[in-house]
């Protein structure tokens, strides 16, 4: 399909980057599993030279990326973290970022660890204030970085007032929506300048591929973009590539349940008298239940929650005890997982950092999957007991 741009969402995900193959028909884009391509003279290609630079099946995944999220130009990378190291290349020492105090944890160690050491700054502040960003911007400040929900809090930031101030101070604003997943929300549309995403989680949406993805309308950025992808080769397999492409077409009906499953999951725990506090954006005393509903289409299937006994014992106990629930890292697969941030996804984070922005060592952090909504409560009810 040549022009999906005013078509509805059902069709572009389902058609997303995808051509019938000129050469033999099939309908689904081919696994082109090759290193090179033949030239027919020296510099004369059919618009391939070598696979790290482009591959037809990686080439139709970052069309159907740009589709999906509303922009112009999509690049695949070998994981997350890949696309978020990509994006931290456009810096030079000296150079400043503004993020969240509330981050995913390996995103957190790629700044800390990694980039500081070249000479990059970060600042982490409490991005759900927008006059705070303004603030916390200096000359030197060349890039916003946000999560929005955020992990594994879920705060949310306004985006359209963060690209403004982005706007105002001439850095970009780059919007990781990994957990809202385009089907909830559009960074681009807002004012953002790039879109992330683990493409492992709702895009490839089955626990079956590591993959990363950014975003964004400008050519001069996406060139940027392309040139570090391309010199510093962290791209996916064409393999990689072909799971997260179906995966896509079905991204809208799975979104659906997980929405559904949610909403009964997250009032569940909130009226089950062993549970304290329940983090979910869909709930109107949420802080920022007005900004989320304006520009989210819905609320996810992503929560965390704590016990009124805050402990690690506590927490390890449900932690062990669901059935249906997998205790595992990731997130946005049709199962659902169990998480424990503070011994998983967030060690990274030393802990006095952690507790002073309420991660707790209790904490326990839900994936909700597409399964029946009443085995999952249920799972929930005899492991917290």
């Amino acid at each position: 399909m040549s022009n999906l741009d005013n078509k509805k969402t059902a069709t572009r995900y389902i058609h997303a980057g995808s051509e019938p193959d000129p050469s033999t028909g099939a309908i689904m884009t081919p696994i082109y599993q090759t290193s090179t391509f033949v030239q027919s003279a020296p510099g004369v290609n059919k618009g391939y030279e070598y696979a790290r630079s482009q591959n037809p099946t990686r080439k139709a995944l970052e069309e159907a990326f740009a589709i999906i999220e509303h922009g112009k130009y999509g690049l695949a990378f070998s994981s997350g973290v890949a696309a978020t190291d990509a994006v931290i290349k456009l810096l030079s020492p000296g150079d400043e970022v503004v993020t969240g105090n509330d981050l995913y944890g390996g995103t957190y160690r790629l700044f800390s660890k990694v980039f500081e050491r070249f000479g990059v700054t970060f600042k982490y502040i409490d991005t759900t204030n927008v006059e705070n960003i303004r603030t916390a911007i200096t000359p030197k400040t060349k890039l916003i970085w946000i999560e929005t929900p955020t992990n594994p809090l879920m705060n949310i930031t306004d985006i359209h007032g963060a690209a403004q101030v982005a706007k105002a101070a001439g850095a970009w604003l780059c919007v990781d929506n990994t957990f809202a997943s385009p089907y909830l929300q559009n960074p681009l549309d807002l004012g953002a300048d790039i879109v992330m995403h683990s493409a492992t989680k709702y895009l490839g949406g089955h626990s079956d591929v590591i993959q990363g993805a950014l975003i964004m309308n400008d050519p001069g950025l996406r060139e940027q973009l392309y040139f570090i992808q391309k010199s510093c080769g962290a791209v996916p397999g064409p393999m990689d590539c072909f799971l997260v492409l179906r995966g896509i077409k079905t991204l809208h009906v799975r979104m659906k349940q997980h929405n559904e499953n949610g909403y009964i999951v997250a009032h569940f725990l909130r009226k089950h008298p062993s549970v304290d506090k329940v983090y979910w954006s869909g709930f109107a005393d949420h802080p920022n239940y007005e900004i989320a509903k304006l520009q989210m289409r819905g609320f996810g299937g992503m929560m965390s929650f704590t016990l009124k006994d805050d402990s690690i014992e506590a927490a390890k106990k449900v932690l062990t005890s669901t059935k249906i629930f997998s205790l595992a890292e990731s997130l946005g697969g049709v199962e659902s997982l169990i998480n424990h941030p503070a011994s998983m996804t967030h060690a990274s984070i030393p802990r006095e950092e952690r507790l002073k922005h309420g991660l707790t060592d209790g904490l326990i952090r839900l994936s909700v999957g597409i399964e029946d909504a009443d085995d999952l409560t249920e799972d929930l009810k005899q492991a917290i007991g």
